[in-house]
């Protein structure tokens, strides 16, 4: 009897120590890791006024067969649709922000890359008779749908570097 009170005593002693570590356990949060350089990847300086620098970065997203939203002359907002697989596809939208500084204009850049992926959603058909009772049949026609399963900020400095050579080579600038 004393060895099973003992056995039962260390069995909860384990209990409480296993739920104390689960819930020491600290949660992240990914504005723990922004560091604020100074030196960043998402900016680019033009000599020209700002409405004309964003009038180049406008140009630029077109030519690379971005969909540009109406935007206003500081504000580019461009959207590109890729299918890399029948079942998957992504849309990357950029935002370019135009706005004045000792240098002429600083063109700031961010892009967002949405990830989908297809999902088949099959329907069925009910039918209840009160006699009889009720009868689920599946439906021939499956529904297949993009489904949003990822967003992310594109951190990528060579992604931003290609981006802004564009702009620059565009710009004329010889910075």
């Amino acid at each position: 009897m004393r060895l099973r009170s003992m056995a039962a005593l260390a069995a909860a002693g384990c209990a409480l120590a296993l739920l104390g570590a689960c819930s020491s356990v600290k949660e992240t949060h990914a504005y723990q890791a922004e560091t604020f350089p100074s030196d960043t990847p998402f900016q680019y300086y033009s000599s020209k006024a700002p409405a004309a620098a964003c009038e180049v970065a406008k140009r630029a997203l077109l030519s690379q067969g971005y969909q540009v939203n109406d935007s206003k002359p500081t504000n580019i907002q461009g959207e590109k649709y890729f299918r890399p697989t029948p079942d998957k596809a992504s849309r990357l939208a950029i935002t370019l922000v135009c706005l004045p500084s000792n240098l002429g204009t600083a063109i700031y850049a961010n892009a967002l890359e949405t990830e989908f992926e297809m999902k088949s959603k099959g329907s069925s058909a009910g039918v209840s008779v009160s006699a009889i009772g009720s009868l689920s049949l599946p439906w021939a026609a499956d529904k297949d749908s993009l489904v949003k399963v990822g967003e992310e900020t594109v951190t990528s400095t060579d992604f931003y570097r290609r981006l802004f050579d564009l702009i620059k080579a565009l710009d004329g600038d010889d910075e």
